[in-house]
């Protein structure tokens, strides 16, 4: 860990123990950091079995949402008359609230692990395919000049000209599915499931164990934070490859 990194979380700590302090708030409404702690000590077997079912999710929603996404803005690209008729279809997708679609999913895919799964495709399907599709809608206008006057095809200036070029774009879309994927198969867990930090911080909740929702909650946090530490560096190794 970093020393900024560590520092901040030191800070944070701080600070909650402060306002626990300051407001005199009781144990089940704002447990401190230490009863926290030992909430996560105590039951760190069964936090560490639900994180395993909440990452499975978001991993396996974060790699086909994001294949689906870069697929998807490659063949934008390549058609702009498909571009004119699904870029207004994508953006109207989005008006649409994607945590109202949890019902309906888990009502279609059952409260296993598939509709979680669905639910982290979904929220991030559109970042992915919009920074994608920016990136290779940019690509210079001197480049594709030279390629076509070379006669390449556009497979060929697609593979090797838009695609690279638009890989800092993609890494930018992949930093913010790092983000949303852990949201949507939580929210998932909330409206039905029997497994997951989302089901647990629930099932906490209901029995009155605030510091086990909140070391639950620090648990998927972290989970989080590291997720987008990780591609963050996968996608810093993509915008080397654009330089290279």
């Amino acid at each position: 860990m970093s020393r900024s990194a560590l520092f901040a979380s030191l800070l944070g700590v701080a600070l909650w123990q402060a306002i626990v302090w300051i407001t005199q708030a009781p144990h089940f409404i704002l447990p401190d950091p230490l009863r926290v702690a030992q909430a996560f000590a105590s039951n760190w077997e069964i936090i560490a079995g639900h994180a395993l079912v909440t990452g499975y999710e978001v991993l396996l929603g974060l790699t086909i949402g994001t294949a689906l996404g870069a697929l998807t803005a490659v063949q934008l690209a390549f058609s702009p008359t498909m571009a004119r008729l699904m870029l207004p279809l994508l953006v109207f997708t989005q008006a649409v609230p994607v945590f109202a679609l949890a019902p309906i999913l888990t009502l279609w895919f059952g409260y296993g692990v598939a509709s979680k799964i669905v639910m982290a495709v979904l929220i991030i399907y559109f970042p992915v395919t919009s920074a994608f599709y920016d990136g290779l809608s940019r690509t210079p206008a001197g480049l594709l000049d030279l390629a076509q006057t070379m006669g390449a095809k556009p497979a060929r200036v697609m593979w090797h000209i838009r695609i690279p070029h638009a890989l800092p774009s993609l890494a930018s879309g992949l930093r913010l599915a790092a983000v949303y994927a852990p949201i949507g198969a939580v929210i998932g867990e909330w409206v039905g499931a029997s497994q997951g930090l989302g089901y647990l911080m629930l099932l906490a909740n209901g029995r009155a164990k605030i510091d086990l929702m909140f070391a639950s909650l620090i648990t998927l946090a972290l989970m989080t934070v590291t997720l987008h530490w990780a591609v963050g560096k996968l996608a810093t190794r993509l915008q080397h490859l654009d330089q290279d």
